[in-house]
């Protein structure tokens, strides 16, 4: 008894030590697929020092298995992929133009109106956006016509993501008249004195320890002091400081800065707008209070690309909240040339460049990135939203700014299943009278990429995964001569038996949602919790998402 009381002393000194060089180390700090080798190793670890005999019959492959347990996993991020075979391989989708839903045509909005955000609560669509105009004069001077109330921000709202309104709210004059959608302007707002800069970004709390006075709040950006002021409402439309000081400063803030609850790690996180190396660029921040942010990051990038992001438009996908998903804007300055002379309003671009070159020679568009750790992106350095074909209000400095808020929205294809609504802007500071539009794009759910094969063929081979439930479904899309089969296979890649290849009758059609059967044995219980790779054999088809249940 004593010897084995001895042995179990030894185990947990063991175990201390490793906890002791995981605190030093710094979870926060591990870059995500280092950190889940890491965990890995150290569950192995923990299994030898508690029960060693047990631990040395553990296959070592499960070091580096993936736990996805019920998780949707998507391909926006290829952190699951261990390879490709034949013709597969990873292809980015692009959101499809609709209708437009928001033009900024009242006197107190206008063609320098921008960065929008867009939340669902509840059967509610709510919007915020800053609303300022801006014309030019032919001395090269760019003036603000409505000096009164210059930096605010107004609110909007809908029913179905597509048919929105701006409520008459009665809070802040412009011009003398309360007549407006104004929801927060410069001024003494909650016993402090408001000096707005250009953003804001509201949302909904998703904190379930959220006073009912706080469940909404925001990120507001100060030019005097210069910062980020954190603020909450009850009802979001009347809006106070929680705090009388700025709580993020190490920063430039001169984009849209925004702020989310982290469902899946429990705390706030912050992104925001800074310069490094001379480029505009992107750090992050967390908090378990929405006031006291703590391990200020940088973020890194899988890639080595040199590129200008304008706003981050980071949020948590609703589908799969584990997956952190970003479509910042591209910003480059492509210099005058012919092509650029090409362009719609050549003359307006001129006018523009008088006041600043890069505004008549910068362009910008949408780009996608995806995260699973917050800090440690894959961008796609394609582009996810382009420009588009030319017409007026477009190929400008302003445009194709995404609003940060993606939300599911019916499909207008008579029983088609719902989609993802995101919106985007045009006539940025145009010459014509109608102020800056936000337009709708459609994309599929979990449309962003998916991994497609040709018609001659193609695989993909995950990494070893855990996961739990009894049956896979996947979302994808197929031609009619088209085909995806499933096989699941062992840790040393051999098929199991009953579900290999030719087990699994090809499946086609175009569905969110089909159930994957094998010839003897679709139930998966007896394969749960243990690792498995999944290889997905295509034929002219794309695989845009899978999940067990």
């Amino acid at each position: 008894m004593k010897s084995e009381n001895k042995s179990i002393t030894k185990r947990i000194t063991g175990i201390q030590v490793l906890i002791t060089g995981l605190a030093s180390i710094g979870m926060k700090k591990i870059e995500h697929r280092a950190c889940i080798f890491l965990m890995s190793l150290v569950t192995a670890c923990l299994m030898f020092l508690l029960n060693p005999v047990n631990a040395q019959q553990t296959d070592n492959s499960r070091i580096g298995v993936v736990n996805i347990g019920m998780n949707r996993e998507l391909f926006v991020d290829d952190f699951l992929v261990d390879r490709f075979t034949g013709k597969a391989g990873l292809r980015l989708h692009h959101p499809v133009p609709r209708e437009i839903i928001l033009t900024c045509d009242s006197s107190w909005e206008g063609s320098g109106s921008n960065y929008f955000s867009i939340f669902r609560d509840a059967d509610l669509y709510r919007m915020y956006y800053r609303a300022v105009n801006v014309e030019r004069f032919e001395n090269g001077h760019k003036n603000e016509t409505d000096a009164d109330l210059h930096n605010r921000f107004c609110y909007a709202e809908s029913n179905d993501g597509i048919h929105w309104r701006k409520p008459d709210l009665g809070l802040y004059k412009f011009k003398g008249s309360k007549h407006n959608n104004i929801v927060l302007a410069n001024g003494n707002v909650g016993g402090i004195q408001l000096n707005l800069s250009d953003n804001a970004s509201m949302f909904k709390d998703e904190n379930p320890d959220a006073s009912p006075d706080a469940r909404y709040k925001a990120i507001v950006c100060s030019e005097k002091p210069k910062g980020l002021f954190v603020f909450k409402s009850a009802d979001a439309i009347h809006w106070l400081p929680i705090t009388h000081e700025p709580v993020i400063t190490d920063g430039e803030f001169d984009s849209q800065n925004i702020a989310f609850w982290d469902s899946v790690h429990k705390e706030y996180r912050a992104y925001w707008r800074i310069y490094k190396n001379h480029l505009r660029d992107i750090r992050t921040a967390t908090s378990t209070d929405f006031v006291h942010w703590d391990h200020h990051a940088d973020l890194k990038y899988l890639d080595t690309m040199l590129v200008q992001l304008y706003t981050n438009q980071v949020k948590p996908y609703y589908r799969a909240p584990d997956l952190l998903i970003g479509l910042p804007t591209r910003y480059i300055d492509r210099g005058w040339s012919q092509s650029m002379r090409d362009l719609p309003e050549f003359a307006y671009r001129e006018l523009r460049s008088s006041v600043s070159v890069r505004e008549g020679t910068a362009v910008t568009e949408g780009m996608i990135m995806a995260s699973l750790d917050g800090e440690n992106f894959r961008r796609w350095t394609e582009t996810f939203l382009r420009p588009g074909i030319e017409r007026e209000g477009t190929w400008n400095y302003g445009q194709q700014y995404s609003a940060w808020g993606m939300i599911e929205t019916k499909s207008d294809l008579e029983g088609a299943p719902d989609e993802l609504s995101l919106y985007a802007t045009e006539d940025y500071q145009s010459q014509r009278p109608m102020g800056v539009r936000l337009r709708r794009y459609t994309l599929r759910l979990d449309g962003f990429v998916s991994a497609h094969a040709s018609m001659e063929g193609g695989g993909l081979i995950t990494k070893l995964v855990l996961f739990r439930g009894n049956t896979l479904s996947l979302n994808f899309s197929s031609s009619a001569a088209g085909s995806i089969q499933v096989e699941i296979q062992d840790t040393n890649g051999k098929p199991l038996p009953g579900f290999g290849l030719d087990d699994c009758a090809p499946i086609f059609g175009d569905t969110l949602d089909r159930t994957i059967t094998w010839k003897k044995d679709s139930d998966l219980h007896s394969l749960e919790n243990k690792p498995v790779r999944l290889r997905f054999v295509l034929k002219d088809a794309d695989l845009y998402s899978f999940r067990f249940q």
